[in-house]
């Protein structure tokens, strides 16, 4: 079994897709087909999940029905806005979703009349809704209305975070974003929640196995950790001293490399133009000057470059977004991976089950309690 022995499945086939490719040398990255850069280009998020839903892009009409859709899923039962009401301001945001989209389970089943699709768009309609009904309730005591406005998913999110008609520039960097991450193959998140489907389990139980595993730093935190690298410096000057000491030291910089590509992240160019874009914008490049400096101390040092997380975090910044949002956006977006990927799963099934290498103790005999 090629790369089993180093550990982590690496470079080990675990099955076959036509969802995504990554390609492993900076390029090639596509949905269905579909180039990365042309999407992000040219299509809305709302194309891009379609396409990863149903296999296709939409037709005019298919994408207005698709946008009505959403629309009318962002509503919470009134179960649980109680249910989000009762969790802690302290808790983790990732627990928020994770614990939210399992309660509706309960409320929505899975069931012959009610498929694994039309529960896909439930969750891309109300998934903003419960992170940001929660958000508001907790640090303001404010119930609010997530019937929000009548646009896209970024839109949504943007309007019910600020409570306000958010700017247009800012719609299209989130949008642009949430295509970024929709989808990337058999990452840690996807191949677990393949796994999950793979045992005939039901839908919200893949998708809240794909929330545990993006929670974690190594994953979908990333982004998170790369903005509070970025905040603690004041200048580039700084940044460039602090990151030669933390390589020094051997401390692990969030946001660089990627465990697939070896020459640079095709996604991370895009999303860097919107960090500029937004902090331009803004009238402050502090953000994006550090971050561009600690790239350029990564590339001659290490020789890695930033993956799609590092530059997220300042766009998301400059989107009035909190940190500790950062991995739940993302939810947002690969929920449509997550989707493809579990009925792609159930399509041709069969149990994920892989074997072991043992590693331990050779045989041994039974010994009596008293001998031991």
């Amino acid at each position: 079994m090629p790369g089993a022995k180093q550990g982590g499945l690496a470079d080990v086939i675990a099955g076959q897709t036509g969802i995504s490719t990554v390609g492993k040398e900076g390029k090639g990255l596509s949905y269905r087909g579909y180039s990365i850069y042309e999407l992000a280009q040219f299509a809305t998020f709302e194309e891009t999940a379609y396409l990863l839903l149903y296999g296709w892009l939409p037709t005019a009409q298919q994408l207005n029905e698709f946008h009505r859709q959403l629309a009318d899923s962002r509503e919470l039962p009134p179960a649980i806005a109680s249910i989000l009401e009762l969790l802690p301001g302290s808790t983790h945001p990732m627990d928020v979703l994770r614990t939210g989209i399992s309660a509706l389970a309960s409320f929505e089943p899975e069931e012959e009349d009610r498929l694994a699709l039309d529960i896909a768009v439930r969750l891309l309609g109300c998934t903003s809704s419960m992170l940001l009904y929660w958000h508001h309730y907790q640090h303001s005591g404010k119930r609010i209305d997530t019937s929000g406005s009548g646009g896209g998913i970024a839109e949504h999110f943007l309007s019910l975070l600020h409570q306000r008609e958010p700017d247009e520039q800012h719609v299209k960097a989130l949008d642009v974003s949430l295509t970024l991450y929709a989808e990337h193959e058999f990452n840690a998140s996807t191949f677990a929640a393949r796994v999950t489907a793979s045992t005939l389990s039901d839908y919200y139980s893949a998708i809240t196995t794909g929330i545990g595993t993006l929670r974690g730093p190594l994953h979908g935190g990333a982004n998170e950790a790369a903005m509070e690298l970025i905040e603690r410096y004041d200048n580039p000057e700084e940044a460039e001293s602090g990151i030669l000491e933390a390589l020094r030291v051997k401390q692990l910089i969030m946001g660089f490399g990627h465990r697939v590509y070896s020459v640079s992240d095709p996604r991370s160019d895009v999303i860097k133009e919107w960090s500029l874009t937004l902090s331009e914008q803004a009238g402050d490049r502090k953000l994006y000057d550090i971050s561009e400096r600690i790239e350029q101390v990564m590339r001659r040092e290490k020789k890695l470059f930033p993956n799609l997380d590092f530059y997220s975090a300042s766009a998301y910044h400059h989107l009035g977004i909190p940190t500790s949002l950062f991995t739940p956006v993302f939810v947002l977006s690969r929920l449509t991976g997550w989707s493809a990927h579990i009925l792609e799963q159930r399509a041709r099934n069969r149990i994920i089950r892989p074997s072991a290498d043992y590693i331990g103790p050779e045989p041994q005999g039974w010994l009596p309690l008293e001998q031991r």
